[in-house]
């Protein structure tokens, strides 16, 4: 699990780079490394243990604690090319799906993220951009995850408008708070913490660019979840720190990325 969250800190994408460079980077610390099936194989295996690690060091971290939480989906790309998508082994996991952010559609996963206002990732999940759409991933997401040590509010997007889910929500002790649509009535307080929901967008762009999960390489499905365990656990790992050093910006990754 170290080591694990050691490449994605570092930056390597890659796992046969990541082996060629390890023993510099951190030989000091693991004097005996795994070859490259090694490490593959040993990577799938501990999928668990950083999903365990994530969700322990998300509890250990003081906003746990704060009433609030952050919620929102972005799309995970799998394949650009028809012959990805027939010659890879994601099709349980990955489908055709539309960007709506971006007016594009893609071929992968969706990923759901509830998230602390400083970053910290307390649930996620992935899946099929087809079988699921983002309100239905959402409600099964607070289902069978604890997101928080008890009812709070959450702020999201329009994606999740819906009286049916809102009111699914409410039944689990979650008011979802969103911008009114345009088809709807102008609501009582016209405020919305729209800085909010730039800060959601910003955690994705730390897991997509700098902890590298756009570039994930995976080729089947529990190599995506393995690497999406990995990218999460490493951000809650930094923030965790972040917070035992007493650094000024939580979600910063700068001391770790060298």
């Amino acid at each position: 699990v170290c080591v694990a969250i050691a490449q994605v800190l570092l930056r390597c994408d890659d796992e046969r780079h990541w082996l060629r460079v390890a023993p510099r980077r951190i030989g000091h610390l693991f004097p005996r490394l795994p070859g490259q099936s090694e490490y593959n194989r040993h990577l799938r295996d501990a999928a668990p243990a950083l999903l365990r690690a994530s969700q322990r060091l998300a509890r250990a971290i003081p906003t746990w604690q704060e009433k609030l939480r952050l919620m929102d989906g972005t799309p995970v790309p799998c394949g650009a090319s028809r012959a990805t998508v027939n010659r890879s082994d994601l099709g349980e996991i990955a489908g055709y799906g539309r960007d709506v952010s971006h007016h594009a559609f893609y071929w992968g996963a969706k990923l759901l993220l509830i998230t602390t206002p400083e970053g910290t990732v307390t649930a996620f999940s992935l899946a099929h951009p087809k079988e699921l759409d983002e309100r239905a991933q959402a409600l099964h997401l607070l289902h069978t995850h604890e997101c928080a040590p008890g009812r709070c509010p959450i702020v999201c997007d329009k994606g999740f408008a819906g009286a049916r889910t809102e009111a699914a929500a409410a039944e689990l002790g979650h008011v979802l708070i969103r911008p009114a649509r345009a088809d709807e009535p102008a609501p009582a307080s016209t405020v919305f913490p729209s800085w909010l929901r730039q800060r959601v967008e910003a955690i994705i762009w730390t897991l997509k660019n700098q902890l590298g999960l756009e570039r994930h390489n995976a080729r089947t499905t529990e190599g995506l979840w393995t690497r999406m365990c990995q990218r999460i656990c490493a951000l809650n790992a930094a923030i965790w720190h972040n917070w035992l050093i007493d650094a000024p910006v939580k979600r910063s990754l700068i001391a770790y990325d060298h």
